[in-house]
């Protein structure tokens, strides 16, 4: 997802160097270009040769070597560079950076460098603690740098408490959000349901259905990854949930229609991705669950019908997408139910098809809207979410 960016690690001197490497590997899978700079410091914990070997290019260390080509080096680099990540960051380095201070190769081409910069402290407890360090790490923020909060756990030196550098993929992930895609949704709201609900029967049993949520999560990071700012409504899934996303977990239908009720009004876009069970107990209790010759039976009523209410209830300029999973009469059917609900996107698929539907990585979907049909390709559930976006976008011109 980085291919065609260039990203500057920085590596100060702290025992968390080690670390660094492992997320020069991982960005170098991502297809960036990775540049590092070490302070001489940092060469006592981790030799260049180990991330010239993982990036394939020269470890830069001092600002007066004469092995580079006749450019300013520390220049250069910074007018190429897409963005910078100082990890780990001792707070000797955090001091530097907040005040100015230019006296090695780090600190001077990060100073020239107009990209955006991420920083992850990594020290001792009470070094981070300290006052000091609060409020250079306070000015970084001022001056635009995003800090990254060191975990909690037990440091190298034996205290326990927080301190500790974020793990490689933790950092990567805060890397994709600024670079991995255009930032076209920023300053949006966009709210997505996945999964499935369940409805309980009794205290054994409940209603649901094949959902897995991956269409609706898919959704949510790529529209996260666009710059916008997302709220998830997700019903029961075994799925991770999405980095820097705010996740309200529900499990039945009634429960997601009040989240999505309260949250609906002050979203620019939404996506109802979510499989919600159709059928809830009309009362659930014991003496009205009905057994006869090995057959239950309870009385079930409808649960509320969320895109519907979606549709009466939409704010102006809101734009409003529903999913159609059908078996037969897909395009007749959805069109009917973009009518019916009276929203913007239809996103159809037949389940029937392989490669689409219910607990697969891909999707053959067809977005449906007032005026437009467009089929896309079999492809990952993410580029779907993606095409799926810009589907969306497009009303919204």
């Amino acid at each position: 997802m980085l291919n065609g960016k260039t990203v500057l690690l920085g590596v100060t001197g702290g025992i968390a160097a080690y670390k660094a490497a492992a997320l020069a590997s991982a960005l170098v899978k991502q297809h960036a270009a990775v540049e590092v700079v070490m302070t001489e410091n940092a060469t006592r914990f981790v030799t260049p040769l180990t991330f010239e070997q993982l990036t394939g290019r020269r470890t830069m260390v001092d600002t007066f070597d004469r092995n580079f080509s006749h450019q300013v080096e520390h220049i250069a680099l910074a007018e190429r560079t897409d963005l910078v990540i100082v990890a780990p960051a001792t707070a000797n380095v955090c001091a530097k950076l907040a005040h100015g201070l230019a006296d090695d190769m780090l600190t001077t081409t990060v100073l020239a460098c107009r990209c955006p910069k991420l920083i992850a402290p990594a020290m001792n407890t009470n070094m981070y603690e300290n006052p000091v360090t609060q409020d250079n790490l306070e000015i970084l923020r001022h001056y635009g740098w995003e800090v990254v909060e060191p975990a909690s756990g037990r440091l190298a030196c034996g205290a326990v408490g927080k301190g500790k550098m974020p793990e490689p993929e933790d950092l990567l992930q805060h890397i994709l959000r600024h670079l991995a895609l255009p930032h076209d949704l920023a300053g949006k709201k966009v709210l997505v349901t996945a999964g499935p609900t369940q409805e309980a029967l009794d205290p054994v049993r409940y209603l649901t259905n094949h959902s897995t949520g991956k269409m609706g999560y898919a959704i949510a990071k790529m529209a996260m990854l666009r710059g916008a700012e997302v709220t998830l409504v997700s019903g029961p899934t075994a799925i991770a949930p999405p980095p820097f996303v705010r996740v309200i977990d529900v499990t039945s239908a009634q429960e997601m229609f009040d989240a999505v009720a309260a949250n609906a009004p002050a979203a620019d876009f939404i996506f109802k991705a979510a499989a919600v069970a159709d059928y809830t107990p009309v009362e659930y209790a014991d003496d009205k669950v009905k057994k006869k010759d090995g057959v239950l039976s309870i009385a079930l009523k409808r649960t509320q019908d969320i895109l519907k209410y979606l549709g009466q209830h939409r704010t102006p300029g809101q734009v409003i997408c529903g999913f159609s999973m059908e078996t037969r009469d897909m395009l007749e059917n959805s069109r009917e139910k973009l009518k019916k609900k009276n929203v913007d996107m239809i996103c159809a698929n037949n389940l029937k098809v392989a490669g689409a539907g219910f607990g697969v990585d891909t999707n053959i979907i067809t977005v449906i809207t007032r005026d437009s049909t467009v089929e896309l390709p079999l492809q990952s559930k993410e580029a779907a979410a993606n095409a799926i976006l810009d589907q969306a976008l497009r009303l919204k011109q």
